[in-house]
């Protein structure tokens, strides 16, 4: 997929994606519509599914950083996860993000971006799907899977959509006006879950190209959806079904999910296909939207800064006397010190002050960009390990641009997924159970010495910057209440920093309360939060891109509706 994927350039597609500033748009051709002169075959009908799977990153040569599929804005900057860091006045749209004031103009700007690269995914898999019944000779089981992979890539962006805006347009291919009236959360969300039923009676078990997707793909995706869907029963029947009988498993150590020399490994259940150094003067088949996620200045990838992790978050790491994470929020009273006994997965998650950085060397003060405005800790699940030889050699930035996978989603997400499920449904024992699982891997490997020995045990005596204790839930659950703040403090650290948090949140119903005790506490630690606005009911959803709002006229009349509050 690798392959296929740097070759794929901008096909002919006549789009449904809403950039035009003036009504000149109107006089294109229909939503689906392409030049069938060239790619009425069967190779142009698959050129069309990978341009497809091109755009899983959330760059469709447009897209700025607000359209980044691992949503490092619109997830984590959102919550209790990251701060934008870097410095006071760059990218200020990702302030405005943090600050929840999310209809100014950079934030709108940002929101429009994402919206454009989601409604261009789907634009191109009902593209294909259009094509696909024009084209003679293709045999039946490749047009299955064709349909199918189109029917799952399409879930997915709408599916991306509802989780930012949730009352959104759906689109299949035989829609000839893109100008339509979004129909309510409840109604994509069935869209959705409708498209993977389908893909998942249409797919292979197994797929000889690696990046492709498989039943197993769509069932782990419709077991997220009907979750996000409070269908907790549906939830746990279809996840139950992937976690013990599906091809997945966890990787050995925590660390080998994110390294640069493991690729497509166990866990991966969906994920970008980066690549680099592949003939495009750019880079821009590789991480391109996450790329200022890097130390700044003094450390090797001499930029950007962003994404920094909060104080919240790495003091959420804090374990008690039995390596177990502090429930009750005590963690968050006083902040991390040297003393402390810590999960290892705080040293893969967080870069900190003289602890090795993977094989770069120590993380040092001068590798922050303005510690006195966004704190001392640096991101570290993107960075790819100095001896990989993966980062790229060309476009800006360059050294920030790499061919490590985007992860979309991984097996211990569909595993605390499941355990999340078996709460609600009152199975605490086999939430428990997937929990400990967790634990367990996350307890098998520390940061070594010399950064990529994923095999030094937590104990070794070589670790010198961190005291760390991982322990297993060992008392049975008895209490709903406990088991539900297991599983979401267990999704909390085992997924920090990769674009679920703010989500979750929202799905939980916490959001309000738990980003507002956030900012109360973070903005004595980070004097610049006192600039945040309270979080309201009207946060449940990000607003439509007002360019969407005014684009989707019809004789004057608006057919996109603008969510509560905005």
């Amino acid at each position: 997929m690798k392959n296929i994927l740097k070759y794929v350039g901008i096909l002919l597609i006549a789009t449904g994606t809403f950039i035009a500033c003036s009504d000149d748009f109107l006089d294109g051709p229909a939503q689906g519509v392409l030049d069938s002169g060239t790619l009425a075959n069967e190779a142009g009908v698959e050129a069309t599914l990978i341009a497809s799977y091109s755009i899983l990153d959330g760059f469709a040569q447009f897209g700025d950083w607000g359209a980044a599929g691992s949503n490092w804005i619109f997830g984590s900057v959102s919550s209790d996860d990251a701060y934008k860091g870097s410095e006071p006045g760059d990218q200020q749209p990702t302030t405005d993000v943090e600050f929840y004031q999310w209809n100014t103009g950079g934030a709108d700007g940002y929101l429009n971006s994402k919206f454009q690269v989601l409604y261009e995914g789907i634009s191109r898999t009902n593209a294909t799907l259009a094509l696909l019944t024009t084209v003679e000779g293709i045999p039946t089981a490749t047009a299955q899977r064709i349909e199918g992979e189109s029917k799952f890539l399409r879930a997915h962006y709408h599916f991306e959509a509802y989780k930012y805006w949730g009352n959104i347009p759906v689109y299949t291919e035989a829609d000839i006006d893109f100008r339509k009236a979004n129909g309510g959360a409840d109604a994509a969300l069935a869209a959705v879950i409708s498209d993977l039923d389908d893909a998942i009676s249409l797919l292979p078990a197994s797929q000889a190209q690696i990046g492709r997707v498989t039943s197993w793909t769509a069932k782990a995706y419709k077991g997220r959806a009907l979750l996000f869907a409070k269908d907790y029963a549906g939830a746990k029947a279809v996840l139950s079904d992937v976690v013990n009988n599906g091809p997945y498993a966890l990787e050995d150590c925590f660390h080998d999910v994110f390294s640069a020399f493991k690729d497509n490994g166990p866990e991966t259940v969906l994920a970008f296909q980066a690549s680099s150094n592949d003939g495009d003067p750019n880079g821009e088949n590789g991480n391109r939207n996450d790329r200022l996620n890097f130390p700044h200045g003094g450390s090797p990838f001499g930029c950007c800064g962003f994404h920094q992790p909060t104080q919240n978050l790495v003091n959420a790491f804090k374990v008690d006397a039995n390596g177990l994470p502090l429930l009750d929020g005590s963690f968050n009273s006083a902040d991390l010190t040297a003393s402390d006994a810590v999960d290892p997965r705080l040293d893969w998650t967080a870069g900190r002050d003289d602890v090795p950085f993977l094989d770069w060397g120590l993380h040092a003060p001068g590798w922050i960009r303005d510690r006195a405005w966004a704190g001392p800790y640096s991101p570290k699940k993107n960075i790819y390990e100095k001896g990989s030889g993966v980062g790229s050699a060309v476009g800006w930035a360059s050294y920030q641009l790499h061919s490590m996978n985007l992860h979309i989603l991984r097996f211990a997400d569909v595993m605390l997924m499941l355990a999340e499920a078996e709460v609600e449904a009152g199975s605490l024992e086999t939430a428990r159970e997937l929990v400990n699982q967790i634990r367990t891997r996350a307890g098998a490997c520390a940061q070594g010495a010399d950064g990529v020995s994923v095999a030094t045990t937590i104990d070794d005596p070589a670790i010198t910057w961190a005291n760390y204790q991982i322990g297993t839930y060992d008392a049975a659950w008895t209490d709903q209440t406990t088991a539900r703040a297991a599983v979401r403090m267990e999704r909390r650290l085992e997924l920090a920093m990769e674009g679920h948090r703010f989500f979750d949140l929202r799905r939980w119903g916490t959001f309000k309360e738990v980003l507002n005790e956030y900012v109360s506490v973070e903005k004595t630690r980070r004097n610049y939060l006192n600039g945040a606005s309270p979080v309201e009911d009207r946060h449940l959803w990000y607003p439509l891109p007002t360019i969407q709002l005014e684009l989707s006229s019809v004789e004057g009349t608006q057919m996109l509706q603008q969510n509560p509050g905005w």
